[in-house]
């Protein structure tokens, strides 16, 4: 049996790819390896890092401990931040890595340490296999200046197959934005990246509410609901509501779109009932609507006379959002009429996990989960706030808790919110490093789709090391110079030469990595060049392989699937297919 400490690395290793690597961790004093203790003594409370000196990395209990004195070939990654005392270090003797830290590493892996991972790679290590499927979030107005060609290399390497882009800042047209998108999109596609416009009614445009304010949401101060960054409508009024459906027809047919993301349709607030002044909707329909059903102006539910109907408009309300979702869902089954390669995403905050959220937002994922199944939609399961500080184990009872209410559970998807947390949390404020990669690792295990909001937000520290982490194979064995994978995704396995899965010599993949479909691979060396031909390919890969001058592909997709060759890429119909490409020129 293991120890903790071991059971905890090899968990380490695990939630990055990394469970192949020979590698030896020392804790403390180890005078075989030159690591002699001092009489000198620190306080450690605040650390820094090589790979992000700026961040503050805080231990939630600190430590006393001696000073310790390494080899001259230890290279130093963390250290006391005031007395630059060393906490973790290593180095490689032959094959092997050598990992120090000067505690264990925690029960978690990463509340002293969050970058081990990014050690263990600075000392040779990298991860066998890695994911192709991850969806992230973007936001243009954080990524003017960056070039697109740029952004959607670093993103593919990353595991990126989707990018759900923040489409209202594209509501209405205008010729340098819109020329901008376009740009991007054909950068993704170039780099077999899909792209679907991300919506978040009853946020339309910064414009489109500047324009109508008549329409606008109010809050139960019966003040406009702004709210945070988002600018409510009223969906509920039938001229307003007539006006974004010709808004959105309009964004759908003026870009080359792969799918599109209805996200966040419900009311506000996370602080719910609590606070009048961010709580909706409060407009005059709802209120007109109310009234007649119960007799009171739900403003009035404020007053402590009138709370004992609140029950009453929660419920009310929490039908009202449901109304309106599967409205707008069918509005969005609708635009499949004319783009029928279409993919439809509905992001939806969790409430069965923290079970207030259907009191304060209106959010019933029980009632609504079901309308998604039937139109085939996937129901991206949005990690709420209140539950950010949670640690990684929290999928996998998120996943358990959603099980009973799907019968299409190939549907489900988890969305993660990589930001800064209001909570006390340690040992860093926004997730990243070891803790970020378990919280990718642990969702991919739990669900068969992974999303990251957003893009801008993870560290470009943690970027090379994301693919690795959301890979989460069933099974990776290597015996020799033969790996032994069962995968649950699409997965790339690092492979330099020529290589025969299961028998068949393997056309897909590029220099370094082979492209393997979900299931059971056996993977070994054979003759001769790699001879890789798809140099990279989005949907669900069932087979591929050469016959003359054509590579023969059949795969299956809910929107286009995406292959690239020599040759370029090309965008194939959505669906399970049999396609044959023309290697010749």
């Amino acid at each position: 049996m293991p120890s903790a400490a071991e059971a905890v690395l090899a968990s380490v290793l695990a939630a990055a790819g990394f469970g192949h690597v020979e590698a030896t961790h020392l804790t403390g004093e180890a005078p075989d390896h030159g690591i002699t203790s001092t009489a000198k003594r620190v306080e450690v409370r605040s650390v820094t890092d090589e790979f992000d000196p700026n961040l503050r990395i805080l231990w939630q209990k600190p430590l006393t401990l001696p000073v310790f004195k390494l080899p001259e070939k230890a290279r130093v990654f963390t250290r006391e931040r005031w007395t630059g005392a060393p906490l973790a270090a290593g180095w490689r003797e032959q094959d092997r890595i050598l990992l120090w830290t000067a505690t264990t590493l925690g029960e978690e892996g990463f509340e002293r340490y969050p970058y081990l991972i990014q050690a263990l790679g600075a000392l040779g290590a990298a991860p066998l296999a890695e994911a192709r499927d991850l969806w992230v979030f973007f936001d243009s107005s954080y990524r003017l200046r960056a070039d697109p060609e740029f952004l959607a290399k670093r993103w593919r390497a990353g595991g990126v197959s989707a990018l759900h882009v923040a489409a209202w800042h594209y509501w209405e047209a205008d010729h340098q934005r819109d020329q901008y998108l376009r740009d991007l999109i054909e950068a993704c596609h170039r780099n077999a990246i899909l792209v679907y416009a991300w919506i978040e009614f009853p946020h339309v445009s910064e414009r489109f509410w500047e324009e109508h304010p008549e329409w606008r949401e109010k809050t139960g101060t019966l003040q406009d609901a702004h709210l945070d960054w988002r600018k409510l409508m009223n969906l509920l009024n039938k001229d307003c509501a007539a006006a974004v459906a010709r808004g959105l027809d309009e964004l759908t047919g003026r870009f080359d779109w792969d799918g599109l993301n209805l996200g966040e349709l419900y009311f506000e607030s996370l602080e719910g009932a609590a606070s009048p002044a961010r709580f909706t909707p409060f407009n005059e329909d709802v209120r007109e609507a109310f009234k007649r059903a119960e007799n009171v102006d739900p403003v009035a539910l404020f007053d402590a006379k009138n709370a004992s109907k609140l029950r009453l408009f929660l419920d009310f309300r929490a039908a009202l959002a449901h109304r309106l979702q599967v409205e707008w869902l069918d509005r969005l089954v609708a635009l499949k009429q004319t783009k029928p390669h279409l993919d439809l995403v509905l992001t939806h905050i969790d409430d069965r996990f923290d079970l207030s959220m259907r009191d304060k937002l209106g959010a019933d994922a029980a009632r609504l989960l079901p309308e998604a199944e039937k139109r085939g939609v996937t129901f991206l399961i949005e990690d709420p706030a209140t539950v950010w500080h949670l640690g990684p184990e929290r999928y996998a009872e998120i996943g358990r808790r959603y099980q009973p209410l799907t019968r299409k559970p190939g549907l489900l998807a988890i969305d993660l919110n990589i930001v800064e947390r209001y909570q006390d949390v340690y040992p860093t404020k926004q997730q990243t490093g070891m803790e970020f990669l378990q919280l990718v690792h642990r969702a991919a295990v739990a669900f068969p789709r992974v999303a990251l909001y957003f893009e801008n937000s993870i560290a470009g520290v943690d970027w090379p090391w994301l693919a690795g982490a959301a890979s989460a194979p069933r099974t990776l064995r290597v015996t020799g110079e033969t790996v032994e994978i069962e995968a649950g995704r699409e997965t790339a396995l690092r492979w330099p030469g020529c290589a025969r899965v299961n028998g068949q010599r393997w056309p897909a993949g590029d220099e370094s990595r082979i492209l393997l479909p979900e299931g059971r691979s056996v993977v070994e060396n054979c003759e001769g060049p790699a001879g890789r031909i798809l140099l990279d390919f989005n949907g669900r890969l069932i087979g591929v392989k050469e016959t003359g001058s054509k590579l023969v592909i059949e795969y299956e997709s809910k929107t286009r699937a995406i292959a690239r060759t020599a040759k370029g890429t090309t965008l194939l119909p959505a669906g399970r297919n049999r396609v044959e490409l023309d290697l010749e020129d």
